[in-house]
């Protein structure tokens, strides 16, 4: 039987950071959670939530590690040794600072880009070999201390821009899936507007 495919959504957990602009890579796997119709377990063994399903006749697990941030890669670690998972059917999701708010990036492999989350994930891999999608939140000024912004709440305006990224990202995701890394790149990567999203559907 095929490998099982592994989405990870990386954020923080608690009522604290809920919604928040880091917790970007919780919201789309929670996204797809809803649409798929998911249910959510907590999996004490990895330190995570999982949620399992099945599309374009493929298992896919979905997960947002309990660590916090910074940790992400240990439970990313863990699933991936656990379920013998390799690399190229692994995909994490995370917010960027460096992305224009509105923009989506997903790429097959290479750097954190400083971020912390990807850092971890890396280090507990022992590899940069696996693809991520980068959602833009963009940054208020472009000094490097951003924690507080970050650890915001998206505003009423954004929320409404976000749910047209979500909808872009599920997309994308159901692409993979079915056709591809490349396929996925190359038809949902972009800056995300409502006129485009109307000629994708």
């Amino acid at each position: 039987m095929e490998p099982m495919h592994l989405i990870v959504g990386l954020g923080n957990p608690g009522a604290d950071y809920a919604k928040t602009r880091h917790n970007a890579g919780f919201l789309l796997v929670e996204k797809l959670a809803e649409q798929w119709k998911s249910i959510w377990a907590n999996e004490r063994k990895f330190v995570c939530r999982l949620a399992k399903a099945e599309r374009h006749g493929k298992k896919v697990l979905l997960a947002e590690p309990q660590t916090f941030m910074n940790l992400s890669g240990e439970a990313v670690g863990a699933l991936v040794k656990y379920y013998q998972l390799p690399l190229e059917k692994v995909l994490i999701v995370v917010d960027d600072a460096d992305l224009p708010f509105g923009e989506i990036r997903l790429r097959p492999s290479g750097g954190s880009g400083g971020h912390h989350g990807l850092e971890s994930v890396a280090q507990h891999l022992g590899s940069k070999e696996y693809a991520r999608l980068r959602i833009g939140i963009g940054r208020q000024d472009e000094t490097r201390q951003i924690s507080g912004f970050v650890l915001g709440k998206f505003s009423a305006e954004e929320n409404a821009v976000l749910e047209k990224v979500l909808d872009r990202t599920v997309g994308q995701m159901e692409c993979w899936l079915s056709d591809g890394l490349q396929k996925a790149m190359s038809q949902f990567n972009g800056v995300v507007d409502s006129k485009n999203e109307e000629k994708k559907k």
